[in-house]
């Protein structure tokens, strides 16, 4: 298959087990890649180490959501200070893994002119930052009904923002989870957009387990994902009905489906 194959979210996966551990067993169930949200707690020695040890790529992880409520604070005015700390901190520690990419978070806030100057002002620094480290950053539209209050809650909105910052190293996740939800009509989103896109995640809609449930057909969108010429990674994100290894009967089956298209 031209895919690169799936990413497991170690945010999601495997919550019982510590971040390192979480590697093995990624490796273990057959995952090409992992990508995470916080790592900080977790030394970052000892996580390159399962790195090394399993030969996965670590894809991104996500800069601090501040404090109770924040959920982010790349876009709040005010805070600008401690969102480029979270920033330095995020691409200090991507670098050291060898990351790709590094998601800023902007939090909640109303959309507004003074919104939308801070949040581009903080994205076109952690661009030029990223960029001494061969890193991406993304942004991730998120749905309101998960994460109320939420600034970036919208596709043309993500759009908007890369265009303003205009920097070849910002560029899209796209969670077919919060998109289906906020927009609907994921597979002609994903076609329209790829160019912007740098990650894909997924899971089932709308409760956000095992994707193999839920009103989306990941089979039929990722095989029109690999006829258009995605190349990337595919990110399980999602919330395990039970333990994560008892529902990860998907993806050897996801597996085998992309190998006949």
């Amino acid at each position: 298959m031209s895919l690169s194959g799936f990413s497991a979210n170690l945010g999601f996966l495997w919550p019982e087990l510590s971040l390192v551990d979480r590697v093995y067993a990624a490796k273990k169930a057959g995952f090409d890649a992992v990508e995470c949200h916080f790592p900080y707690d977790t030394p970052v020695a000892e996580l390159k180490q399962a790195l090394d040890d399993t030969a996965l790529p670590m894809l991104g992880l996500n800069t601090r959501l501040g404090g109770d409520g924040d959920f982010g604070v790349a876009a709040i005015a005010g805070r600008e200070s401690q969102a480029r700390e979270y920033i330095d901190e995020a691409v200090a520690y991507a670098t050291a893994l060898s990351c790709r990419h590094v998601n800023v978070v902007p939090g909640k806030t109303s959309r507004s002119t003074s919104a939308d100057a801070v949040c581009i002002d903080n994205l076109t620094y952690a661009c030029q930052l990223a960029a001494r480290h061969r890193l991406s950053i993304v942004i991730e539209p998120l749905n309101t009904r998960s994460v109320p209050g939420a600034y970036l809650h919208t596709l043309d909105h993500a759009i908007e923002l890369i265009t303003a910052v205009d920097a070849d190293n910002l560029k899209l996740m796209f969670d077919c989870f919060h998109m289906q939800i906020m927009h609907g009509n994921v597979t002609s989103l994903l076609l329209k957009n790829l160019a912007s896109i740098a990650h894909i995640q997924f899971a089932a809609v709308p409760d956000r387990a095992e994707p193999d449930s839920g009103e989306l057909d990941y089979p039929v969108i990722f095989g029109e994902l690999q006829r258009a010429g995605w190349s990337g990674f595919l990110g399980a994100e999602y919330h395990p009905v039970t333990t994560t290894d008892e529902g990860l009967g998907w993806l050897g089956v996801y597996q085998q489906e992309l190998t006949k298209q």
